[in-house]
């Protein structure tokens, strides 16, 4: 489908402000090509005064004629500039409409994305789509959209008039016309793919600006800032060539339009003084047609402009809409009645990635208020079963039930209102530390945050930071280390009186004695509710009331602490690595 068609029909809802913005575009021009006429009226009028075009509607002196042409021209300048002011009014309030619209349309279409989805298509691109290239189609609504259509209007016209005064002369200063639309439709033929190139080329070089200003720690400490500069110069170069193809067929437009436009000019200027001397043209439209002829033709040189902007709005015009219409996981729509009490049952879980089992068959239950934890070797498919839990997988085989009721019926939304989620690597917003930890709320109650930061050991810290509550935390909590970072993502989720709290590695980061401070808390705090532990660290799960050992996406052992240590098997094996027995 056409991008126009596709543009279209996303601003069904602003077609009324489209229509307006066209009626208008083409009134301004009208009342732009009066002038022209004008003159040569005028011309007219101190050639042939009293025998003057004017004289014929019964005003025979020539200063009244003046007179009357100087009004004229007044009110023609007068609603000119005023459709100018409306039409520039309607397609600017329109491009900033609709590039609003399309952003959080695109934003709202990829938040029902499951997370693997936006890490497979690339932040960066994602991130040019979003801004680079909304902003292009911006831009083009701007002022290409009326640049267009006054064109149009223009050569209509104008042409109207040629052949009203003279036919012959109309054929010779209309005939570059077609050569230059086929020419300027022959360039977009080939420009439209070589500016989809340039936007390809200059999303690769957002998501590598991206990936590396987010690890420039990493990129420091392995010294590895030249070869990075390389990746990026070696990016920004492709996309640099790629703008250089388009540019080289860009930049041939405008001289070939001129040469055009030329043709008419001088055809016009040559045969139109020689009907004139021979008596069959008047001076005032020999005049009216040397100057309509510029009006018309001078214009087309900015097709070369106008092709480039348009092209690059329909490149981009197709990457929003592809981000827009890629196709959505499917969505349960059912509810709960009433707070479920958080019996959790993970019934033959299975799940593969590209033929490779993640999960094989996991059963396991949690009991409301029991603290169940999974452990094992990194790729043994703990956040694997996390996700599917979650909603961000799914399901395959197998099915995962909270209070009996399979959450694979259950709308994402109200499911993970009952679930309080810590990520090994928690996002923070860039906002205060009471706002991160009351994030996903409609309110911000203090006392509940300041309850849920003593509960994950937060407290502490978060008074001596200058600020206290209201401190920001910078981009993605940039200002806390990874502790801090942790502990205000476990008050965020304890803030959230969840259901069941999922725990990936909350204390990864965190040292010993915090963390046992942390486990003292949660003892308290978990009380009531169903708590899935994931973690390397055994010392945060030992307190556990089950313990289910994973491996190559099988449970190989359950059991307490003390018992799978006394079993001597594959846990007692990682206890005594951690605890350095062995």
């Amino acid at each position: 489908m056409h991008p126009l068609r596709r543009l279209f029909g996303f601003a069904r809802a602003y077609r009324r402000n489209a229509v307006l913005g066209t009626v208008y575009s083409v009134l301004n021009k009208i009342f732009d090509v009066l002038p022209e006429l004008l003159i040569g009226v005028a011309v007219d009028v101190v050639v042939n005064q009293k025998n003057s075009f004017v004289s014929r509607f019964g005003i025979e002196d020539p200063m009244q004629q003046l007179w009357l042409l100087t009004g004229l021209t007044v009110l023609i300048w007068v609603f000119e500039s005023l459709f100018e002011y409306l039409y520039a009014l309607k397609w600017r309030g329109l491009a900033q409409d609709l590039q609003h619209e399309l952003r959080l349309a695109a934003y709202t279409h990829l938040q029902s994305q499951p997370p693997a989805a936006i890490s497979e298509a690339r932040s960066g691109r994602l991130m040019a789509v979003l801004n680079e290239d909304v902003n292009q189609i911006e831009r083009f609504l701007n002022t290409g959209a009326n640049d267009l259509i006054q064109v149009a209007v223009s050569s209509v016209l104008v042409g109207a008039v040629f052949f009203a005064l003279t036919s012959s002369l109309a054929v010779l200063a209309l005939l570059p016309v077609p050569l230059i639309l086929f020419g300027a439709f022959w360039f977009q033929r080939r420009l439209q793919p070589r500016y989809a190139a340039a936007r390809e080329a200059a999303a690769t070089v957002s998501a590598r600006l991206d990936n590396n200003l987010s690890g420039m720690a990493t990129i420091q400490a392995y010294t590895a800032e030249a070869i990075e500069r390389g990746h990026v110069e070696s990016a920004s170069n492709a996309f640099r060539d790629a703008n250089a193809e388009a540019i080289r067929f860009a930049a041939a437009i405008t001289p070939v339009i001129r040469m055009a436009v030329l043709f008419g000019f001088v055809a016009t200027l040559l045969y139109g003084g020689w009907l004139t001397l021979q008596g069959e043209l008047g001076v005032g439209s020999y005049s009216a047609l040397v100057y309509l002829t510029q009006r018309l033709l001078w214009p087309l040189t900015r097709l070369a402009d106008m092709t480039d902007l348009y092209n690059r709005a329909m490149a981009s015009v197709q990457r929003v809409m592809n981000v827009l219409e890629s196709p959505l996981p499917p969505r349960a729509s059912g509810v709960l009645s009433a707070r479920p009490k958080g019996a959790l049952a993970f019934e033959g879980v299975s799940h593969a990635f590209e033929g490779r089992m993640a999960l094989d068959s996991v059963s396991l239950r949690i009991e409301p208020g029991q603290t169940v934890a999974l452990v094992g070797a990194t790729g043994a498919g703990k956040s694997t079963l996390l996700k599917r839990l979650l909603g961000f997988l799914q399901p395959q085989a197998g099915r995962i039930t909270l209070d009996g009721i399979d959450v694979a019926t259950l709308d994402p939304t109200t499911l993970r209102q009952y679930l309080g989620y810590v990520a090994q690597e928690p996002f923070l917003t860039d906002g205060t530390v009471a706002e991160n930890i009351a994030y996903g709320s409609d309110s911000l109650d203090r006392e509940r945050v300041e309850a849920a930061a003593r509960a994950a050991e937060a407290h502490e810290f978060i008074i001596a930071i200058e600020g206290g509550y209201n401190a920001a935390v910078g981009e993605r909590g940039a200002r806390l280390s990874g502790g801090q970072r942790q502990r205000i993502a476990l008050a965020r989720a304890l803030y959230r009186d969840p259901v069941v709290l999922v725990l990936d590695e909350a204390t990864s980061a965190i040292d010993n004695e915090t963390e046992a401070a942390i486990q003292r808390s949660l003892a308290t705090h978990t009380r009531g509710r169903s708590t899935l532990v994931v973690a390397h660290r055994l010392s945060t799960v030992r307190h556990a009331d089950a313990i289910h050992v994973l491996d190559a996406g099988r449970i190989i052992e359950s059991g307490t602490h003390d018992a799978l240590v006394a079993q001597g098997g594959a846990y007692a094996a990682l206890w005594r690595l951690q605890t350095g027995e062995a």
